[in-house]
């Protein structure tokens, strides 16, 4: 089954709403075995819906919509469809009902707009709406399936799952799952020269994606639940042959959870000494609920007073190499290290820019220092882009150097 999503309402063009619904939708779908190949944001104009509404009908077997399902004028997702599809508006009296007792519910009155929500096109098998007063529905025409939904999530998705999932299930027997891959310390254009191969399948098919400082490979299959899984486990081991290492994390994983869990295995501490992330390290590390059992200290010194009094980083390292030095990263983390008695000390201290460099030191370069009980690595990074892409790519490459270490791997 081919299907795609119309999201209506004018304030998803000005971006003053985030289209989530259509992310959800489409990966409840693919669940099913459905097949989306369009998402399309219009805005509250009939004519224009119209137009969206006639391209779907001919390409697609299924049809959703979202939005425009409330009382007020610029609401004509229904009334629209009704007159596309040459069908006459019928009230429901047990959706009218239960506009009344919702009302009576929150101690108001509906006005007369309200019971326009209680209009459908003819034939509609209407879905109720437990958290507002705007009810979807199901219509089936000439082998065409359309599904119009509310706009809001909180309505949307509980329609979704107590409905309209359980409707479409029988449609299919297939199912449509991905598993993502995430890469650090290679480039995009780099994994697509090692994997190509790979890139050239219809089903699983592997694509890749830049994130932010890291590049995914997605691998999708299509089939029934048993081979699906092994299709994509298949194609999974043929990455992991060809990129090893870099693969450092699979779906929603983060670098960071990847470290507390590596961490905790080994039973680990880990100690943090910032200056140009300024405590973004710490705050990541905290993100992941039961850090504190891993995670000893993290002090931010920005200024050279701070790092020599704070750290205890010598005057004449500073004097002589300056903050932004491997001298002066290396010291930073052996002495958080030994000022928090943690097992590892992680230091950052670069220029985040947009000024402050120099030709000699410019906007871009950071140090990261990692000190463990063994020996003290240090790594320099040229870096580009604003302040905060360079902040997350040298949190990014402080996260890897702890990860190769804990899994006693080659630190680059």
């Amino acid at each position: 089954m081919r299907g795609e999503i119309i999201s209506v309402g004018t304030e998803l063009l000005l971006g003053q709403i985030v289209n989530t619904n259509a992310k959800y939708l489409s990966e409840r779908l693919a669940l099913l075995g459905i097949d989306i190949y369009f998402h399309t944001n219009v805005g509250d104009n009939e004519e224009r819906l119209k137009q969206c509404l006639k391209i779907a009908y001919e390409r697609s077997e299924l049809i959703i919509t979202t939005g425009g399902l409330g009382p007020t004028v610029d609401d004509i997702t229904k009334e629209t469809i009704a007159s596309f599809l040459n069908l006459p508006l019928v009230e429901s009296e047990e959706a009218k009902q239960e506009i009344i007792n919702f009302f009576e519910r929150i101690g108001q009155k509906p006005t007369e707009n309200n019971f326009k929500q209680a209009l459908f096109p003819a034939g509609s098998k209407i879905l109720p709406n437990k958290n507002g007063t705007a009810p979807g529905f199901i219509l089936e025409k000439e082998g065409k399936i359309f599904v119009v939904l509310p706009g809001p999530p909180s309505e949307l998705i509980p329609m979704f799952e107590e409905h309209v999932y359980p409707y479409l299930k029988r449609f299919t027997s297939e199912t449509i799952k991905s598993r993502v891959l995430k890469i650090f310390g290679l480039g995009e254009s780099k994994v697509e020269e090692m994997v190509r191969p790979l890139l050239q399948g219809s089903n699983p098919t592997v694509a890749p994606l830049v994130g932010d400082g890291y590049v995914t490979l997605r691998i999708t299959a299509k089939g029934k639940e048993e081979e699906v899984h092994e299709m994509i486990s298949q194609v999974e081991k043929k990455i992991r042959e060809i990129l090893g290492d870099y693969i450092y994390a699979v779906d929603d994983e983060e670098m960071e959870k990847i470290v507390i869990k590596l961490l905790q295995k080994r039973g680990f501490t880990l100690a943090t000494a910032e200056s140009c992330t300024g405590g973004l390290l710490a705050k990541k590390i905290t993100d992941v609920p039961g850090a504190s059992k891993v995670f000893n200290l993290g002090v931010v010194t920005y200024s050279n007073e701070a790092k020599e009094k704070v750290l205890g980083v010598k005057k004449s390292t500073l004097d002589v190499h300056g903050a932004v030095s491997p001298e002066t990263a290396k010291e930073m983390a052996e002495n958080v290290r030994v000022l928090a008695k943690s097992d590892l000390g992680l230091s950052t201290t670069g220029i985040a820019g947009p000024s402050g460099g120099s030709p000699e030191k410019p906007v871009g370069l950071v140090y990261v220092g990692f000190a463990t009980p063994e020996k003290t690595y240090v790594k320099k990074l040229m870096l580009s882009g604003n302040r905060d892409r360079i902040r997350t790519r040298s949190i990014l490459h402080a996260f890897d150097m702890v990860r190769r270490y804990l899994e006693g791997r080659q630190i680059d």
